[in-house]
Parts: structure tokens; C-alpha cells; sequence
């Protein structure tokens, strides 16, 4: 891990990609430590006909590491399917980012619980569909890891 923010860390920083919200998104995850300081709020439009990810924004508060996070998991998500965004892990989030401090980890969980908020939102607003085991075994694993202490 990095002792340090790298190059790609403080980029997403200084000039985070799909920051905001959606105008009437079709699913929305809020996620969070109010204790820590970080708070997220992923907001999606799926394709409901492909389960496509078409647009995706996030409106983060929290320190460098959290928004960096944020930003890259929206480029990772966006234009992927459901199955295909619930893949993306908080290693993989760490690995684009070219790592974060071990302090930080705890950032790219909650961009990863961001995601997972949202899909079950989605799910829940769309009772006629499945959601896939992937989301629900997601969702309890997230749920088992606490990292949002300092």
C-alpha cells in the first residue's frame, strides 16, 4: 500500500469526474460514517431493458481519499451491466487509483458500498425483477466489514 496520495489519487481529487446528481436517477445508494466524516450518495440511471449503468453520479463528503474514490468507481461503473458493476471491488478501486495509504482503505469499501446501496435500490423500486445472488452476497459480506473507524 501507499504511504502516500499518488498522482491518479490527487487527480480524482483536484478534478473529480461525474461529481453531482442525477436529475429523477432510478436508483439512489446514500452510505456512510457520520462519525468518520465520510458520506456518499451514488445516484444511477439503468437501462431497464439491458440493466446497463447509462449515467451515474456521486455527491461525497468526506476527506481526498473519499471523493478520489468516488470519482474513479463512477468511471469503472459507468456503461456497465448490473452483474458486470457488482464485480468491481474496493481492490479494484484501489489498483486504478495506483493505491491508497492504508488509513484511507476504508474509502474505497464505501465507494464499493455505494455502488451496492444503489443497486438494491434499484431492485427495490423494480419489484418485478430478480436481483441477482451477486448483489445480496455482496450486500452481507460488506455488511460484515467494519472499516469506517479511524
Amino acid at each position: 500500500m501507499a504511504d502516500f496520495y499518488t498522482d491518479t489519487v490527487l487527480e480524482h481529487f483536484r478534478n473529480p469526474r461525474n461529481a453531482g446528481e442525477l436529475e429523477g436517477p432510478d436508483a439512489v445508494g446514500d452510505v456512510g460514517n457520520p462519525v468518520c466524516g465520510d458520506l456518499m450518495r451514488i445516484s444511477l440511471k439503468i437501462n431497464d431493458e439491458t440493466e446497463i449503468i447509462e449515467d451515474i453520479r456521486f455527491k461525497t463528503f468526506g476527506c481526498g481519499a473519499a471523493i478520489a474514490t468516488s470519482s474513479i468507481i463512477t468511471e469503472m461503473v459507468k456503461g456497465k451491466s448490473i452483474l458486470e458493476a457488482l464485480k468491481i471491488g474496493n481492490k479494484d478501486v484501489i489498483e486504478q487509483l495506483g493505491g491508497l495509504p492504508a488509513v484511507k482503505i476504508h474509502c474505497s469499501v464505501l465507494a464499493e458500498e455505494g455502488i451496492v446501496a444503489a443497486l438494491k435500490d434499484y431492485f427495490d423500486k423494480h419489484p418485478e425483477k430478480t436481483p441477482p445472488p451477486e448483489l445480496e452476497e455482496k450486500a452481507k459480506l460488506l455488511e460484515a466489514v467494519e472499516v469506517h473507524e479511524h
